[in-house]
């Protein structure tokens, strides 16, 4: 009988040596992606070590015939919470063992003394048990026989360190520790620095630590480059490059053999002493990487640097806005609502800002993002057509139901650099009610997380906490309802609202002030930022009756549908009358209005304003 653990101990002191002093350790490439395109039908590639161990082994021993000095278990993502989530818990044994004996099945079969290396990699979402997690999948590769960790493709730091910990609790075999570095700037998605890891991983129990998968070759040795010195021993394996997605195949880049003999010929003058391949990359490029470390090959083109030493970040424009100035002084602030068009013509929307503009009695106008979730013009352009053109300044509405994060930063940093600077937050009308029932909405933050995300690219900074060219400077505003059946949770909300960065508020359309006086009362008499009441004169006894029974947040009083109901013909010059009273009671208890006007006519709101 082997002796798995003799033979292990064996295999990690001369692991060590060789890292210390030895000649630099060939990694191997991507099994994942050869696992995927030769066993169809996989859940992950994980589950290829007992539905097809042959392929497996087939992977291995090309990487070792190519070149490879040290192989991965296919256990990357073998943890009981992933597996879990793919039906596959009941065999998440069976695939972790079955992932170290076809690592050293194919050791075996090529007669080649290789060290295998047990790969365990981040969890998606961060849990209570995420250390038991690791613990338990480490517990079982050392077990099994493996003679190292590879702990690798992180981009939470804070994850990564839970992980070597947990290996730590269970095993004493050596640890590789890899962080994911996205683009040549040296900093992970979540906004970690390639300095910022090395310095924590220093002080940390691992054999070497550095970076793998990420944008590829060049990224990887931009972060290389930050993490080297003070005798750190590194590691790298990086992607092929960028992949893309061709019909329902992930396809990647054509690089050649030797583009990845000259990144290991950077990677080991950087001081590399592992080297391999992550996604996309084959025996092809493994060989390349064996052959310029056997040769000693020196780099022929010039070093990669991280790209913020190069390129520093340029000026922000800062300023306070005309409304934050207005709410600042104690001006009385008066908006009109404004719908852009269905189309893709804006020159109606244009005129009927340029006329409120003119009329000098309104100083903004705040522009709905696809109300009632029907399609229109995004309001974020249809905020930078109306500030060049009619000279107003604009409160567009914002919200995470039609786009993902990245793309909410997006069009943020494209208005913010076209010169609008007021935002509101708001979470939106689901799609369920609007021309798209089949739709889903994205809401990957909700108007919190928006709030939030704005106070950060105003600190400098994107949401994952990368450091942005330069700071914004939004004014940015939510949205509160007193006449909430839920005001507990209203008040809750509003009060979190603030805290992510919220500097004014405006209320949902009013019909009287005393939700608003209870409101207030339940904030200790005053609303920690001004407020803007929603005023919306209404013309028919019909449509207050839909609003009040229709439309969420909204609540039409008895008293104002029966002085409507009563009016009859006259019911539009009742409901402008009812309108100006409200707005003569909200200068009195808010900072200013704003005017929802008649349907297809805004420039009725005047009239409301005398």
């Amino acid at each position: 009988m082997v002796d798995f653990r003799a033979d292990s101990l064996s295999r990690v002191s001369r692991f060590l040596e060789r890292l210390a002093s030895g000649p630099v350790i060939v990694g191997d490439g991507g099994m994942g992606a050869l696992l995927s395109s030769a066993v169809p039908r996989l859940r992950c590639p994980e589950e290829a070590n007992v539905r097809a161990p042959e392929s497996v082994v087939a992977a291995h021993l090309s990487f070792i015939r190519a070149g490879a000095d040290l192989i991965e278990t296919n256990t990357f993502g073998a943890n009981r919470r992933k597996l879990a989530g793919l039906y596959l818990e009941d065999e998440f044994e069976a695939i972790v063992g079955a992932g170290v004996k076809c690592a050293r099945d194919a050791r075996e079969v090529s007669g080649q003394d290789v060290f295998v290396a047990g790969s365990i990699g981040p969890l998606p979402e961060r849990g209570a048990d995420d250390a038991e997690v690791f613990a338990e999948q480490a517990r079982l590769l050392d077990g099994r026989g493996v003679d190292l960790f590879t702990v690798e493709t992180f981009v939470d730091l804070d994850q990564l360190v839970t992980a070597i910990e947990a290996v730590r609790s269970v095993s004493s075999l050596p640890v590789v520790a890899l962080l994911t570095f996205d683009d040549e700037d040296a900093e992970t998605l979540a906004g970690v620095t390639a300095r910022e890891a090395a310095e924590r991983l220093r002080g940390l129990d691992v054999a070497a630590f550095g970076a793998n998968c990420g944008a590829g070759p060049a990224a990887a040795l931009a972060a290389l480059g930050e993490m080297a010195g003070d005798g750190a021993v590194l590691a790298t394996a990086p992607n092929i490059g960028h992949a893309s997605r061709s019909g329902g195949r992930i396809v990647f880049p054509h690089a050649t053999p030797d583009y990845f003999g000259e990144f290991a010929a950077h990677a080991r003058a950087l001081g590399a002493r592992i080297i391999g391949g992550c996604c996309g990359t084959t025996p092809a490029q493994i060989a390349a990487i064996a052959e310029a470390v056997a040769g000693e090959r020196a780099p022929t083109t010039p070093p990669v640097l991280a790209q913020r030493d190069l390129a520093p970040a340029a000026p922000s424009a800062q300023g306070e806005t005309g409304l934050a100035r207005a709410l600042r002084e104690g001006e009385w602030v008066v908006s009109v609502e404004l719908d852009p068009p269905q189309g893709g013509n804006n020159e109606t929307m244009l005129a009927v800002a340029r006329r409120l503009a003119d009329s000098g009695r309104v100083g903004f106008v705040d522009i709905n993002d696809n109300p009632m979730a029907r399609a229109r013009m995004n309001a974020l352009m249809a905020a930078v057509a109306i500030e060049r053109s009619a000279g107003i300044e604009t409160i567009p509405h914002v919200t995470p139901r039609d786009t993902t994060v990245m793309g909410l930063e997006s069009v943020l940093l494209g208005a913010h650099a076209e010169g609008v600077r007021n935002v509101l937050a708001v979470t939106g009308d689901p799609p369920t009610v609007g021309d798209y029932p089949g739709s889903q909405g994205v809401y990957e933050v909700d108007s919190i997380g928006l709030t939030a995300l704005l106070a950060r690219l105003n600190a400098g900074e994107s949401w994952s906490g990368k450091t942005i060219d330069a700071p914004t400077s939004f004014f940015v505003g939510v949205a509160v309802n007193p006449a909430a059946d839920d005001l507990d949770l209203e008040l809750e909300r509003f009060e979190r609202k603030v805290e992510a960065g919220a500097r004014f508020a405006m209320t949902q359309a009013l019909f009287e002030l005393d939700s608003l006086d209870e409101l207030l009362r339940r904030l200790g008499g005053a609303s920690p930022v001004p407020l803007l009441v929603g005023i919306w004169p209404l013309r028919s006894y019909q449509l207050a009756l839909r609003l009040h029974n229709e439309v969420p947040g909204i609540v039409v009083p008895d008293r104002v549908q029966e002085a409507l109901r009563e009016a009859g013909p006259n019911a539009p010059e009742v409901g402008l009358e009812l309108a100006r009273a409200l707005y003569a009671e909200c200068r009195q208890k808010a900072a200013g209005v704003y005017v929802i006007p008649p349907f297809k006519q805004p420039e009725a709101a005047l009239d409301l304003l005398g």
